[in-house]
């Protein structure tokens, strides 16, 4: 049956590896480059590592998700590499491809860990903390236990070794098998959540602040899962409010 997704020494500390030249989008590099990082730590003596990614942070309702895993070994990925090769960043996929490699990813790796905050707390604690909580807890919910982080974009306060890579989700396997993961399941969440809350969208756009949800927030103000510290939530509670 074909499977269907076939159609420098390191210091253990924190460090940020930047795009070359500077922001903007970075080509998806081939398999091998994707796993650069993954094989020089591994060289290092590290022999765990969990790539980390989260989703939703621009997002005006619903959880921020992260997502922790340590995939198979190097040998194991290029065994398959027909399938890994596909493994990239999320946001470059369909939602169908992603739904299948989401299965084949958790299939694969040794642990997967997922962790959600959910808008209330964010809300309480800010965007910044939440998004540091959510992968904090994808880490330390992992089944084993790492031994270096490679992490998109950020490092975290967790006293493990780790490396935060801008564009990560495109140049580091690990970080990109937890972007397609996390976003998954934040998927799922939102999709559910428009069963429960029809006017408003959430499947299509998945809560992020497209034109209809604007308007759909304007004309029935927010539900729980908003986010009432982002400012176009907080806008239309506060016309609601004058207007009533």
């Amino acid at each position: 049956m074909v499977e269907p997704w076939r159609s420098a020494e390191f210091v253990p500390v924190a460090a940020i590896l930047y795009s070359p030249g500077g922001i903007g989008p970075v080509p998806i590099p081939d398999l091998d480059a994707r796993l650069f990082h993954e094989r020089h730590m591994l060289s290092s003596a590290y022999e765990t590592i969990a790539g980390v990614d989260e989703v939703g942070r621009g997002a005006l309702a619903g959880p921020l998700v992260a997502a922790a895993v340590v995939l198979p070994s190097i040998d194991e990925i290029l065994a398959e590499r027909a399938f890994w090769n596909l493994v990239h960043d999320s946001k470059t996929m369909s939602h169908p491809r992603r739904v299948i490699l989401a299965t084949g990813i958790r299939n694969r790796a040794r642990a997967v860990q997922i962790s959600a905050v959910a808008p209330h707390v964010l809300d309480a604690i800010g965007l910044g903390p939440a998004n540091r909580m959510a992968m904090e807890c994808a880490v330390l919910g992992l089944s084993i236990d790492p031994d270096l982080l490679l992490i998109d974009a950020m490092t975290l306060d967790i006293g493990l070794p780790q490396l935060g890579i801008i564009d990560g989700d495109a140049r580091s396997l690990s970080i990109a098998a937890a972007s397609i993961v996390a976003k998954v399941a934040r998927d799922s969440v939102m999709c559910d959540l428009d069963r429960h809350y029809p006017v408003f969208g959430f499947a299509r756009h998945k809560g992020y602040g497209v034109a209809s949800h604007l308007a759909a927030l304007g004309e029935h103000g927010p539900c729980e899962h908003h986010r009432q510290s982002f400012a176009p939530v907080r806008l239309s509670m506060e016309v609601r409010h004058v207007s009533g």
